[in-house]
């Protein structure tokens, strides 16, 4: 069914759509989408497509990725139709100079922690989000940690702190 669903969407949206696929491994099907159709895409699988039930808001910092990508960043929703026992895919590609993307929080409540940490983590915004703050992280933190460039050694916060030896513990 998800074949279908996926034919659908592109059916629907045209040239807002990417493409589609299946993962080899979990046959699971994909729609990669513009992000200007992010929004009506979620509200399509919402409301005509039965997909009720967001599981998954997260992304992927395509940035030192060894083939070319359409952009740095995707963001990726996985949605489910319990009934039907379908799910699907839907990626975002959001460019590096502007990676905003449109909430989903007018569709799914529950959209709101999963954009929070999209945000906290990778430094995407989402626009019309009602509370858009650092969900993991301090409202001072100044980078994202999962950014590819992010460096794995961190940046230096660790070095205010005093240390503690075990036999002064």
């Amino acid at each position: 069914m998800s074949q279908t669903v996926a034919e659908r969407i592109a059916a629907e949206f045209g040239d807002m759509v990417y493409g589609t696929s299946r993962h080899e491994f979990t046959g699971q099907w994909r729609v990669d989408v513009k992000r200007d159709a992010v929004l009506p895409v979620l509200r399509f699988c919402h409301d005509t497509l039965g997909l009720h039930y967001l599981a998954d808001v997260t992304a992927v910092d395509n940035l030192q990725m060894p083939a070319p990508r359409e952009q740095r960043f995707e963001v990726i929703y996985v949605l489910e139709n319990f009934e039907a026992r379908d799910d699907l895919v839907l990626r975002a590609m959001v460019p590096e100079d502007d990676p905003v993307v449109e909430s989903a929080t007018a569709i799914w409540k529950a959209a709101n922690w999963l954009e929070r940490e999209v945000y906290d983590m990778f430094g995407i915004s989402f626009r019309n989000h009602p509370n858009l703050i650092r969900i993991l992280l301090p409202e001072n933190f100044d980078a994202h940690p999962l950014r590819k460039d992010f460096p794995t050694e961190g940046i230096g916060y660790r070095d205010r702190f005093p240390i503690i030896s075990r036999e002064d513990a």
